[in-house]
């Protein structure tokens, strides 16, 4: 994992979209929504019409995962 680090404006930009924007929970949902009709578009696609970078595909669907547990846990511990 690398650790690139965010510039002051990149990080007050960031915590301006996501303070002001939309609440996490929404953010979070539509996160995973998009995430799951990407890999149903991609399953149904992949007939060897359309070739895709499969690490590319597994490595951003992971990403885009871990950012919306970050802004809501979905299995929370209670």
């Amino acid at each position: 994992m690398s650790t690139n680090t965010l510039t002051k404006e990149t990080e007050l930009r960031l915590a301006d979209f996501l303070n002001e924007s939309i609440d996490p929970i929404s953010m979070a949902k539509s996160i995973r929504r998009i995430n799951h009709i990407l890999a149903l578009t991609v399953i149904r696609n992949d007939d060897n019409r359309n070739p895709i970078n499969k690490y590319w595909l597994e490595n951003d669907f992971y990403w885009l995962n871990e950012l919306a547990e970050i802004l809501n846990p979905h299995l929370e511990v209670e």
